[in-house]
């Protein structure tokens, strides 16, 4: 069991609070990106970060404005290590960070309770083009709550999103891709 001291949690708790730069609507830790915080003297840190997927090209900007967050809060060294395992899953999203989606317009990624978290490879799925109602899972569209949606693209704003369309209010939507 690894003990996490006083400083340690709020240095968390601060890293955790810096804004997704893509989803700014979701916090790292509502994302599930930052992993850990280490201190490593009077006034130095170590973070761990996972990435979303590897290469994300958010993870600069995540690090940058988690290094500016902590150095705000008296921490002169402050590090960021990207850690790729376990491998970030969409899973790792909070309750509250999949209701910001929704209310954001973004239809959340379905819990996936099958993700393996031994750091082999993980499962990616394309799913279904169209998902109705009588599905066991369906994409719901976030505006109207309607399960009867299909996909437009695999990919939308971000890699991590696909772009789909309701079929009763006939808007389009972004759904966050299950990983």
């Amino acid at each position: 069991m690894v003990t996490v001291t006083p400083l340690e949690a709020e240095l968390l708790r601060i890293a955790g609070a810096v804004p997704d730069p893509e989803l700014p609507v979701l916090t790292l830790r509502e994302l599930g990106v930052v992993r850990a915080v280490h201190v490593r003297g009077a006034d130095a840190v170590e973070v761990e970060l996972t990435p979303t997927y590897t290469g994300c090209p958010a993870v600069e900007a995540m690090s940058l404005d988690i290094e500016r967050a902590l150095r705000a809060r008296g921490m002169r060294e402050v590090t960021v290590r990207t850690v790729l395992s376990p491998a970030w899953s969409t899973d790792d999203i909070t309750d509250e960070g999949r209701r910001k989606l929704r209310e954001f317009g973004i239809a959340p990624p379905r819990v996936r309770r099958d993700v393996q978290r031994d750091g082999g490879p993980v499962p990616l799925e394309l799913g279904p083009t169209r998902t109705r109602a009588a599905a066991a899972d369906p994409v719901r569209c976030p505006r109207c709550g309607c399960a009867d949606t299909e996909l437009l693209s695999r990919f939308s704003s971000t890699a991590c999103k696909a772009l789909r369309r309701c079929l009763a209010c006939r808007e389009p939507f972004d759904h966050f891709k299950e990983l």
